[in-house]
């Protein structure tokens, strides 16, 4: 499926419909979150962090994991039948990557405000930036797998900042 930018960035009627009356749909925009019409990558990144804060942090590391799979395995499907559906693979509706790759991010955090903010910043900055291998990734991979991949490594990304940062914090202290 090749899109131009002006396709990946509105919904048609249809398009709307299409998401709306499908449950992979709604998940692959977020419960919504992907609707925004401002940048709706960082409104699902947002959004993410509610169940990350009231659910996911209290997880044991094991569990969270789990989680991350079981969110990751989810969203190829539910991005490839939304994608289908659109007929536009990776629409910037399309935000349960953000969330996914916002909880990689987040993963073994330290407690408070500032870190979730830290790892929501750096999520953000490397989901916009694309390194390499992120924009490789970004490029080449296709369907559900292509639109959950490059999220998944930005928030691994993020997460070895975060992890550096708490390091050299808790060694100054």
């Amino acid at each position: 499926m090749t899109a131009t930018i002006a396709t990946k960035k509105t919904l048609t009627r249809e398009q709307l419909r299409a998401l709306l009356t499908h449950p992979a749909s709604w998940i692959a925009s977020g419960f919504g979150a992907g609707l925004s019409p401002i940048a709706p990558g960082t409104a699902g990144s947002l959004v993410a962090l509610i169940p990350w804060w009231f659910v996911l942090r209290g997880l044991p590391i094991g569990w969270y994991i789990v989680v991350l799979i079981a969110a990751f395995a989810v969203g190829v499907w539910a991005c490839d039948v939304a994608g289908k559906r659109l007929g536009v693979e990776d629409h910037r509706a399309l935000v349960w990557d953000e969330f996914v790759g916002q909880w990689i991010a987040l993963c073994l955090a330290p407690a408070g405000w500032a870190w979730m903010a830290a790892g929501f910043l750096m999520f953000r900055l490397f989901d916009i930036w694309k390194p390499w291998p992120i924009r490789v990734a970004d490029r080449r991979v296709h369907g559900g797998l292509g639109v959950m991949l490059d999220d998944v490594l930005a928030g691994v990304y993020a997460l070895i900042v975060v992890q550096i940062a708490a390091a050299i914090v808790h060694y100054m202290q």
